[in-house]
């Protein structure tokens, strides 16, 4: 059973068609479709963040935010690289940075989550 909120939010950046988690989550992609091997897990306040790569063409990065143990949402970024900052009146603080495969096939835009 997945601890979710009845509200989830869910956020996606990345081509249509590479919704492999919400698929998956949603009973729509049988697991045996894309496979999730995550090469990094990191805990940043109340996120979670996994990073992977399945070969030199798709590379990804979730961020699941919980409360109370329960998640109440989730980003999913497709060949998208990401940058977790923490915003103050010092300045922002790089709390994550994505850390792509070597010799990725293509080149990725940048975002920044600013928390």
């Amino acid at each position: 059973r997945l601890l979710a909120s009845d509200h989830l939010e869910w956020w996606y950046h990345g081509p249509p068609h590479c919704q492999h988690m919400m698929r998956m989550l949603t009973g729509k992609l049988r697991h045996t479709e894309f496979k999730f091997k995550p090469r990094r897990i990191a805990s940043v306040g109340d996120l979670v963040i996994t990073e992977g790569w399945e070969g030199l063409e798709a590379y990804w990065v979730h961020v699941w935010t919980l409360k109370d143990g329960i998640i109440t949402q989730f980003r999913e970024y497709f060949n998208t690289s990401i940058t977790v900052l923490r915003e103050s009146e010092l300045g922002n603080k790089k709390l994550w940075q994505s850390e792509t495969q070597e010799g990725l096939n293509c080149s990725l835009p940048d975002l920044m989550l600013a928390i």
